[in-house]
Protein backbone atom coordinates (compact mmCIF):
# COMPACT_ATOMS: atom_id res chain seq x y z
CA UNK A 1 0.00 0.00 0.00
CA UNK A 2 1.23 3.57 -0.58
CA UNK A 3 2.90 5.24 2.41
CA UNK A 4 0.20 7.94 2.59
CA UNK A 5 -2.76 5.56 2.71
CA UNK A 6 -5.25 6.59 5.35
CA UNK A 7 -7.14 4.62 7.98
CA UNK A 8 -10.54 3.18 7.21
CA UNK A 9 -12.86 5.70 5.65
CA UNK A 10 -10.05 7.61 3.91
CA UNK A 11 -9.08 9.65 6.99
CA UNK A 12 -5.76 9.82 8.85
CA UNK A 13 -5.22 7.52 11.80
CA UNK A 14 -6.09 9.46 14.95
CA UNK A 15 -3.43 9.06 17.66
CA UNK A 16 -3.74 10.64 21.11
CA UNK A 17 -0.54 11.28 23.06
CA UNK A 18 -1.23 12.05 26.75
CA UNK A 19 1.95 13.40 28.42
CA UNK A 20 0.73 14.69 31.77
CA UNK A 21 3.98 13.76 33.54
CA UNK A 22 6.13 15.85 31.20
CA UNK A 23 8.52 18.23 32.95
CA UNK A 24 10.14 20.62 30.48
CA UNK A 25 13.91 20.90 30.84
CA UNK A 26 14.14 18.15 33.42
CA UNK A 27 13.72 14.76 31.73
CA UNK A 28 16.81 14.34 29.57
CA UNK A 29 16.52 11.81 26.77
CA UNK A 30 12.86 11.02 27.39
CA UNK A 31 11.99 14.68 26.82
CA UNK A 32 14.06 14.76 23.63
CA UNK A 33 12.26 11.63 22.45
CA UNK A 34 8.81 13.09 23.14
CA UNK A 35 9.66 16.34 21.37
CA UNK A 36 11.11 14.66 18.28
CA UNK A 37 8.21 12.20 18.14
CA UNK A 38 5.61 14.97 18.01
CA UNK A 39 7.68 16.83 15.43
CA UNK A 40 8.02 13.73 13.28
CA UNK A 41 4.35 12.75 13.50
CA UNK A 42 3.35 16.24 12.40
CA UNK A 43 4.94 15.47 9.02
CA UNK A 44 3.12 12.16 8.50
CA UNK A 45 0.01 12.63 6.32
CA UNK A 46 -1.44 9.29 7.47
CA UNK A 47 -1.35 10.31 11.14
CA UNK A 48 -3.44 12.92 12.95
CA UNK A 49 -1.74 13.23 16.33
CA UNK A 50 -2.85 15.32 19.31
CA UNK A 51 -1.17 15.74 22.69
CA UNK A 52 -2.37 16.44 26.24
CA UNK A 53 0.03 18.11 28.68
CA UNK A 54 -0.10 19.64 32.16
CA UNK A 55 -0.13 23.41 32.57
CA UNK A 56 3.60 23.62 33.32
CA UNK A 57 4.43 21.96 29.98
CA UNK A 58 2.16 24.11 27.78
CA UNK A 59 3.68 24.86 24.38
CA UNK A 60 5.88 21.76 24.31
CA UNK A 61 4.34 19.91 21.37
CA UNK A 62 6.06 20.42 18.03
CA UNK A 63 3.68 20.93 15.12
CA UNK A 64 0.69 18.94 16.42
CA UNK A 65 -2.44 20.19 18.20
CA UNK A 66 -1.91 20.39 21.95
CA UNK A 67 -4.53 20.21 24.67
CA UNK A 68 -3.51 21.77 28.00
CA UNK A 69 -4.97 20.36 31.23
CA UNK A 70 -4.81 23.68 33.11
CA UNK A 71 -5.98 22.18 36.40
CA UNK A 72 -2.99 19.82 36.46
CA UNK A 73 0.21 21.67 37.32
CA UNK A 74 2.73 18.84 36.90
CA UNK A 75 6.26 18.71 38.31
CA UNK A 76 9.33 16.53 38.81
CA UNK A 77 9.40 15.87 42.56
CA UNK A 78 7.84 12.75 44.09
CA UNK A 79 5.14 14.89 45.72
CA UNK A 80 4.38 16.65 42.43
CA UNK A 81 4.22 13.37 40.53
CA UNK A 82 1.77 11.92 43.03
CA UNK A 83 -0.24 15.14 42.88
CA UNK A 84 -0.33 14.87 39.09
CA UNK A 85 -1.74 11.35 39.35
CA UNK A 86 -4.34 12.40 41.93
CA UNK A 87 -5.40 15.41 39.87
CA UNK A 88 -5.56 13.29 36.72
CA UNK A 89 -7.70 10.78 38.61
CA UNK A 90 -10.13 13.45 39.71
CA UNK A 91 -10.32 14.85 36.19
CA UNK A 92 -10.22 11.46 34.52
CA UNK A 93 -13.78 11.50 33.09
CA UNK A 94 -13.27 14.78 31.23
CA UNK A 95 -9.73 13.90 30.14
CA UNK A 96 -10.81 10.49 28.86
CA UNK A 97 -13.64 12.03 26.87
CA UNK A 98 -10.99 13.84 24.89
CA UNK A 99 -9.43 10.48 23.98
CA UNK A 100 -12.58 8.68 22.83
CA UNK A 101 -12.27 9.73 19.22
CA UNK A 102 -8.72 8.31 18.98
CA UNK A 103 -7.96 5.12 17.09
CA UNK A 104 -4.91 4.59 19.32
CA UNK A 105 -3.76 6.12 22.59
CA UNK A 106 0.02 6.21 23.02
CA UNK A 107 1.80 7.11 26.28
CA UNK A 108 5.31 8.25 25.22
CA UNK A 109 6.34 8.95 28.84
CA UNK A 110 5.26 5.52 30.10
CA UNK A 111 2.66 6.54 32.69
CA UNK A 112 -0.89 5.83 31.38
CA UNK A 113 -2.55 8.94 32.75
CA UNK A 114 -5.41 9.31 32.16
CA UNK A 115 -6.28 5.66 31.46
CA UNK A 116 -7.45 4.95 27.91
CA UNK A 117 -11.19 4.87 27.27
CA UNK A 118 -12.80 1.45 27.15
CA UNK A 119 -12.38 -0.15 23.72
CA UNK A 120 -9.52 2.09 22.55
CA UNK A 121 -6.19 0.20 22.25
CA UNK A 122 -3.17 1.75 23.88
CA UNK A 123 0.57 1.71 23.28
CA UNK A 124 3.10 2.34 26.02
CA UNK A 125 6.70 3.47 25.66
CA UNK A 126 9.11 2.00 28.21
CA UNK A 127 12.63 3.37 27.89
CA UNK A 128 14.03 0.80 30.32
CA UNK A 129 13.28 -1.27 33.41
CA UNK A 130 16.13 0.06 35.51
CA UNK A 131 14.02 -0.26 38.66
CA UNK A 132 14.32 -4.03 38.24
CA UNK A 133 17.93 -4.24 37.09
CA UNK A 134 19.29 -1.71 39.63
CA UNK A 135 16.70 -2.09 42.36
CA UNK A 136 19.12 -1.01 45.12
CA UNK A 137 19.17 2.51 43.63
CA UNK A 138 15.41 2.95 44.11
CA UNK A 139 13.46 3.42 47.31
CA UNK A 140 10.49 1.21 48.02
CA UNK A 141 8.10 4.03 47.17
CA UNK A 142 9.63 4.56 43.73
CA UNK A 143 9.64 0.83 42.98
CA UNK A 144 5.97 0.62 43.99
CA UNK A 145 5.15 3.67 41.84
CA UNK A 146 6.83 2.14 38.79
CA UNK A 147 5.25 -1.24 39.37
CA UNK A 148 1.86 0.47 39.18
CA UNK A 149 2.55 2.95 36.39
CA UNK A 150 5.17 1.14 34.25
CA UNK A 151 4.98 -2.63 34.81
CA UNK A 152 1.28 -3.29 35.16
CA UNK A 153 0.23 -1.25 32.09
CA UNK A 154 2.98 -2.83 29.96
CA UNK A 155 1.45 -6.26 30.50
CA UNK A 156 -1.94 -4.95 29.33
CA UNK A 157 -0.82 -2.73 26.45
CA UNK A 158 -1.60 -3.68 22.87
CA UNK A 159 2.06 -2.91 22.14
CA UNK A 160 5.14 -1.68 23.99
CA UNK A 161 7.68 0.55 22.26
CA UNK A 162 11.21 0.67 23.61
CA UNK A 163 14.46 2.22 22.43
CA UNK A 164 17.05 -0.57 22.20
CA UNK A 165 17.33 -4.31 21.83
CA UNK A 166 18.88 -4.31 25.30
CA UNK A 167 15.76 -2.71 26.81
CA UNK A 168 13.51 -5.08 24.89
CA UNK A 169 15.33 -8.10 26.33
CA UNK A 170 15.04 -6.73 29.87
CA UNK A 171 11.32 -5.90 29.45
CA UNK A 172 10.58 -9.41 28.22
CA UNK A 173 12.67 -10.90 31.03
CA UNK A 174 11.32 -8.87 33.94
CA UNK A 175 7.74 -8.16 32.92
CA UNK A 176 6.90 -11.25 30.90
CA UNK A 177 5.57 -9.22 27.97
CA UNK A 178 5.65 -11.43 24.84
CA UNK A 179 8.58 -10.46 22.61
CA UNK A 180 6.31 -9.98 19.59
CA UNK A 181 4.48 -7.19 21.43
CA UNK A 182 7.69 -5.24 22.16
CA UNK A 183 8.97 -3.06 19.32
CA UNK A 184 12.38 -1.36 19.15
CA UNK A 185 12.49 2.23 17.89
CA UNK A 186 16.07 3.44 18.23
CA UNK A 187 16.32 7.13 19.04
CA UNK A 188 17.92 9.49 16.53
CA UNK A 189 20.39 12.32 16.37
CA UNK A 190 19.92 15.52 14.40
CA UNK A 191 23.09 15.77 12.30
CA UNK A 192 22.04 19.22 11.10
CA UNK A 193 22.06 20.54 14.65
CA UNK A 194 25.09 18.60 15.89
CA UNK A 195 27.56 19.61 13.18
CA UNK A 196 30.98 17.94 13.15
CA UNK A 197 33.97 20.14 13.92
CA UNK A 198 37.46 19.00 12.99
CA UNK A 199 40.87 20.28 14.01
CA UNK A 200 42.39 21.17 17.37
CA UNK A 201 40.27 20.50 20.43
CA UNK A 202 40.38 22.06 23.87
CA UNK A 203 41.88 20.40 26.94
CA UNK A 204 38.76 19.21 28.70
CA UNK A 205 36.71 16.02 28.92
CA UNK A 206 32.91 16.37 28.83
CA UNK A 207 30.27 14.39 30.69
CA UNK A 208 26.63 15.55 30.22
CA UNK A 209 24.43 13.66 32.68
CA UNK A 210 22.17 14.23 35.65
CA UNK A 211 23.62 13.51 39.06
CA UNK A 212 21.84 10.17 39.49
CA UNK A 213 23.78 7.32 41.16
CA UNK A 214 23.86 5.07 38.09
CA UNK A 215 25.52 7.86 36.10
CA UNK A 216 28.67 6.93 38.01
CA UNK A 217 30.22 10.34 38.67
CA UNK A 218 32.19 9.09 41.69
CA UNK A 219 34.07 6.46 39.67
CA UNK A 220 34.63 9.02 36.91
CA UNK A 221 36.38 11.33 39.37
CA UNK A 222 38.66 8.45 40.37
CA UNK A 223 39.45 7.78 36.71
CA UNK A 224 40.18 11.41 36.00
CA UNK A 225 42.69 11.50 38.85
CA UNK A 226 44.54 8.74 37.00
CA UNK A 227 44.21 10.51 33.64
CA UNK A 228 45.61 13.74 35.07
CA UNK A 229 48.85 12.00 36.07
CA UNK A 230 49.57 11.77 32.35
CA UNK A 231 47.74 14.93 31.28
CA UNK A 232 47.84 17.28 34.30
CA UNK A 233 46.19 20.18 32.46
CA UNK A 234 43.12 18.17 31.45
CA UNK A 235 39.88 19.37 33.05
CA UNK A 236 36.47 17.75 33.45
CA UNK A 237 33.31 19.61 32.44
CA UNK A 238 30.01 18.35 33.88
CA UNK A 239 26.58 19.41 32.68
CA UNK A 240 23.10 18.34 33.77
CA UNK A 241 20.66 18.72 36.61
CA UNK A 242 21.11 17.50 40.17
CA UNK A 243 24.90 17.87 40.16
CA UNK A 244 25.00 19.81 43.43
CA UNK A 245 24.23 16.53 45.14
CA UNK A 246 27.67 15.26 44.17
CA UNK A 247 29.19 17.31 46.99
CA UNK A 248 32.50 19.22 46.85
CA UNK A 249 34.36 18.70 43.58
CA UNK A 250 38.08 19.05 42.78
CA UNK A 251 39.24 22.41 41.45
CA UNK A 252 39.80 20.87 38.00
CA UNK A 253 36.07 20.09 37.63
CA UNK A 254 33.79 22.67 36.02
CA UNK A 255 30.17 22.10 37.08
CA UNK A 256 28.03 23.91 34.48
CA UNK A 257 24.69 22.51 35.63
CA UNK A 258 21.81 22.72 33.16
CA UNK A 259 22.92 24.27 29.87
CA UNK A 260 21.12 25.22 26.67
CA UNK A 261 21.17 22.93 23.66
CA UNK A 262 23.34 25.49 21.84
CA UNK A 263 25.91 25.52 24.64
CA UNK A 264 25.96 21.74 24.75
CA UNK A 265 26.63 21.55 21.01
CA UNK A 266 29.55 23.94 21.45
CA UNK A 267 30.97 21.81 24.27
CA UNK A 268 30.76 18.68 22.10
CA UNK A 269 32.54 20.48 19.29
CA UNK A 270 35.40 21.68 21.49
CA UNK A 271 35.93 18.85 23.98
CA UNK A 272 38.98 16.62 23.77
CA UNK A 273 36.54 13.74 24.14
CA UNK A 274 33.23 12.71 25.69
CA UNK A 275 33.36 10.25 28.56
CA UNK A 276 30.15 8.35 29.31
CA UNK A 277 30.63 6.06 32.34
CA UNK A 278 26.96 5.31 33.03
CA UNK A 279 26.32 1.88 34.51
CA UNK A 280 22.90 1.61 32.87
CA UNK A 281 21.28 3.14 29.80
CA UNK A 282 18.16 2.21 27.88
CA UNK A 283 19.74 4.03 24.94
CA UNK A 284 22.27 6.80 25.65
CA UNK A 285 21.93 9.81 23.35
CA UNK A 286 25.04 11.83 24.36
CA UNK A 287 27.57 9.46 22.72
CA UNK A 288 25.72 9.75 19.39
CA UNK A 289 25.36 13.52 19.75
CA UNK A 290 29.07 13.77 20.46
CA UNK A 291 29.92 11.66 17.40
CA UNK A 292 27.72 13.86 15.23
CA UNK A 293 29.62 16.90 16.52
CA UNK A 294 32.97 15.29 15.72
CA UNK A 295 33.86 14.53 19.34
CA UNK A 296 35.72 11.28 20.15
CA UNK A 297 33.89 9.04 22.64
CA UNK A 298 34.86 6.81 25.54
CA UNK A 299 31.83 4.92 26.86
CA UNK A 300 30.95 2.19 29.34
CA UNK A 301 30.37 -1.30 28.01
CA UNK A 302 27.13 -1.49 30.01
CA UNK A 303 23.44 -1.55 29.17
CA UNK A 304 22.64 -0.49 25.61
CA UNK A 305 25.87 1.47 25.05
CA UNK A 306 27.77 -1.21 23.07
CA UNK A 307 24.69 -1.59 20.84
CA UNK A 308 24.50 2.17 20.24
CA UNK A 309 28.21 3.01 20.00
CA UNK A 310 29.34 0.02 17.95
CA UNK A 311 33.07 0.15 17.26
CA UNK A 312 33.10 3.97 17.09
CA UNK A 313 33.87 4.42 20.83
CA UNK A 314 36.55 3.29 23.23
CA UNK A 315 34.60 1.01 25.58
CA UNK A 316 35.46 0.28 29.22
CA UNK A 317 34.20 -1.44 32.36
CA UNK A 318 32.34 1.32 34.26
CA UNK A 319 33.45 -0.13 37.61
CA UNK A 320 37.16 -0.12 36.71
CA UNK A 321 38.66 3.36 37.15
CA UNK A 322 41.95 2.35 35.51
CA UNK A 323 40.15 0.96 32.44
CA UNK A 324 38.05 4.12 32.25
CA UNK A 325 41.17 6.28 32.41
CA UNK A 326 42.84 4.27 29.64
CA UNK A 327 39.76 4.64 27.41
CA UNK A 328 39.67 8.41 27.99
CA UNK A 329 43.33 8.71 26.98
CA UNK A 330 42.68 6.53 23.92
CA UNK A 331 39.70 8.62 22.80
CA UNK A 332 41.54 11.88 23.49
CA UNK A 333 44.43 10.78 21.28
CA UNK A 334 42.17 9.95 18.31
CA UNK A 335 41.54 13.52 17.21
CA UNK A 336 40.26 13.66 13.64
CA UNK A 337 40.98 9.96 13.14
CA UNK A 338 37.89 9.17 15.18
CA UNK A 339 35.59 11.69 13.52
CA UNK A 340 34.75 9.68 10.40
CA UNK A 341 34.08 6.51 12.37
CA UNK A 342 31.78 8.39 14.70
CA UNK A 343 29.91 10.09 11.88
CA UNK A 344 29.34 6.77 10.16
CA UNK A 345 27.92 5.31 13.37
CA UNK A 346 25.61 8.17 14.30
CA UNK A 347 24.11 8.30 10.80
CA UNK A 348 22.58 4.88 11.47
CA UNK A 349 20.22 6.52 13.98
CA UNK A 350 17.63 8.95 12.61
CA UNK A 351 14.43 10.38 14.03
CA UNK A 352 12.67 9.55 10.77
CA UNK A 353 13.44 5.85 11.28
CA UNK A 354 12.25 6.13 14.90
CA UNK A 355 8.93 7.65 13.79
CA UNK A 356 8.58 4.97 11.08
CA UNK A 357 8.44 2.30 13.79
CA UNK A 358 5.78 4.24 15.69
CA UNK A 359 3.66 4.66 12.58
CA UNK A 360 3.82 0.94 11.84
CA UNK A 361 2.92 0.04 15.43
CA UNK A 362 -0.02 2.46 15.48
CA UNK A 363 -1.34 0.98 12.25
CA UNK A 364 -0.99 -2.59 13.46
CA UNK A 365 -2.65 -1.84 16.80
CA UNK A 366 -5.52 -0.04 15.11
CA UNK A 367 -5.96 -2.92 12.68
CA UNK A 368 -4.71 -0.90 9.71
CA UNK A 369 -2.14 -2.41 7.36
CA UNK A 370 0.62 -0.01 6.32
CA UNK A 371 3.65 0.08 4.07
Amino acid sequence: MPDDDRAAGGRPLRVALPMLTLVRGGMGGSETYARELTRGLADRPGIAATTTVAAAAAGFSQGVPERVAHRIRGGASAVQRVATQLQAGLLSPSLRRGLRSADVVHYPLSVPSPPPPRGVPFVQTLLDVQHHDLRDLFGRGEVAYRALTYDRPARRAAAVITISEFSKQRIVHHLGVPAERVHVAHLGVDTEQFVARRGDREDFVLYPARGWPHKNHARLLEAMEIVRREAPGLRLVLTGGGLDGLGPLPEWVDNRGLVSREELVGLYQRAACLVFPSRYEGFGLPPLEAMAAGCPVAAADAGSLPEICGDAAALFDPDDAAAMAAAVLTARALGDRGVDRGLEQCRKFTWAACVDVHERVYGAVAGVRRG
